[in-house]
């Protein structure tokens, strides 16, 4: 990984003072020459003494643990600016792709993303990794070993999700098929999450999953710190069930049975954030009356033992209208603040914004108005962060290399063509990192530098 010396932190902070995003969500803040001068030779004079800050040696490459509502390594905070790729397995099972997911992993540690969310299953499809119930291709399996080795090469962690809610990939519709042709006569794609010898396939593929000795490095997924956390499900719903007793009852079982086999890893849902009714008076946030049907519940959900930090996805485009519209933004705001409340006086845990973006094929979409999207939700994590808050991190959906157009869906960032989106990366990248390095045990900093560095992070024109 490319590690940032004394010149780039100082060009960082210089960044942060004075240089002016192009969206209109992120501006940056002009202080005097003498107060910029005085920071830098501060964090030199520091960073000299006491090695770089905010990047960690292989020693201290320890799992990612909660406390309270915030993520911490090594017991320093861990605010998580991140990205999911979800092929990056298939794509390391064929040679002549295998390079593609290097290419992310650099492209990524270039803008400073240090998470990545990618899927840890294929069902039965082409380039499956699990062919049958409890039956792999140890091909694939190693491609899945790759990307694990080489996510740690450039100090990224994966969350690693276990199945899908949807057909792509195979998922809960794939582990039907299997029920059927074993003579179960399924009829609902939701009896995944009810039928015993459904629940008994899955459990299996958790099982070898996080038992699987890595081919590269010789460790055990679940004894590797590279691994974020495991994620249950994406996306899960069970619209057969509007009550959400089904899912609620699987959930607690599955993430019983992972911390079962690794307590060490942290476990997430999944979910999508939708309100349900256990809380009715919080569904006046959900996106559209639908959303309280679809089985699940953010809250009553994310109560389950277990169960170590909440999942929130934000797709106005998919919820509101297609439409780019005036009414999308101020629901990414009221929507994240809403979670990030719940997670700080009922959940009492962190809250990962797991999937967002807006797509290039919506109808009134323009790069500026990506770049005011992605702005928004890092804003507000960081109003959140100020404040020691649940907001924990926000993952983009989804982050491209060059030459893999074929697999975009309108959501791809590709940093070749986006550099104002890059920049923006970039820019929270710098004040997470910062920001975790506050709480650096190593730090000599006395109290006034630390608070210096909190207002440059935190000015209210952010």
């Amino acid at each position: 990984m490319e590690r940032f010396g004394v010149r780039i932190i100082s060009v960082i902070l210089l960044l942060t003072l004075t240089k002016k995003v192009t969206s209109n969500a992120l501006g940056g803040t002009m202080k005097d020459e003498e107060a910029l001068k005085e920071s830098q030779n501060e964090m030199e004079n520091s960073i000299s003494m006491h090695g770089e800050m905010g990047f960690m040696e292989d020693d201290d490459w320890q799992m990612v643990q909660k406390r309270g509502n915030q993520f911490v390594v090594n017991d320093k905070p861990f605010y998580v600016n991140g990205f999911n790729t979800y092929w990056l397995m298939v794509f390391a099972a064929d040679d002549s792709t295998r390079g593609k997911v290097t290419e992310v992993f650099q492209q990524a540690s270039s803008v400073g993303m240090t998470v990545c969310r990618t899927w840890a299953f294929n069902d039965g499809q082409w380039r499956a990794l699990q062919k049958s119930p409890s039956v792999y291709d140890e091909q694939v399996f190693k491609a899945l070993d790759f990307v694990v080795s080489e996510a740690k090469k450039y100090k990224i962690r994966l969350i690693l999700s276990l199945t899908n809610n949807w057909e792509a990939y195979g998922g809960k519709a794939q582990y039907v098929k299997w029920g059927n042709a074993a003579g179960l006569n399924l009829t609902s794609d939701d009896d995944f999450f009810s039928h015993p010898t459904l629940r008994s396939y899955y459990k299996a593929h958790v099982k070898t999953v996080l038992n699987r000795v890595n081919t590269f490095t010789n460790i055990t997924y679940k004894e590797d710190p590279t691994i974020f956390a495991w994620e249950l499900m994406n996306e899960p719903r069970c619209t057969s069930d509007p009550t959400g007793d089904k899912l609620q009852d699987w959930i607690q079982e599955m993430a019983f049975h992972v911390k079962k086999i690794d307590p060490k890893h942290l476990v997430e849902v999944g979910l999508e954030g939708f309100y349900g009714p256990s809380t009715p008076q919080r569904t006046q946030f959900n996106p559209n009356s639908y959303a309280t049907q679809v089985g699940t519940d953010f809250i009553r959900n994310h109560l389950v033992l277990g169960v170590d930090f909440a999942s929130v996805h934000i797709y106005a485009d998919s919820w509101i209208s297609q439409q780019i519209a005036d009414t999308h933004l101020p629901f990414v705001k009221s929507w994240m603040e809403a979670h990030i409340e719940d997670a700080e006086k009922y959940l009492g845990m962190p809250v990962v914004f797991g999937e967002f973006g807006v797509s290039s094929k919506d109808p009134g979409y323009n790069s500026s108005y990506r770049d005011t999207l992605i702005s928004t939700v890092y804003n507000t994590i960081l109003n959140s962060t100020k404040k020691g808050g649940s907001g924990a991190g926000s993952l983009l959906w989804q982050f491209f290399p060059d030459g893999t157009d074929n697999m975009d869906d309108g959501y791809a960032i590709v940093l070749s063509k986006s550099p104002s989106t890059s920049k923006i990366i970039q820019l929270q990248s710098s004040r997470l990192t910062l920001f975790n390095s506050l709480c650096n045990t190593k730090c000599s900093w006395g109290c006034k530098k630390k608070k210096m560095l909190e207002e440059i992070l935190y000015h209210d024109e952010l």
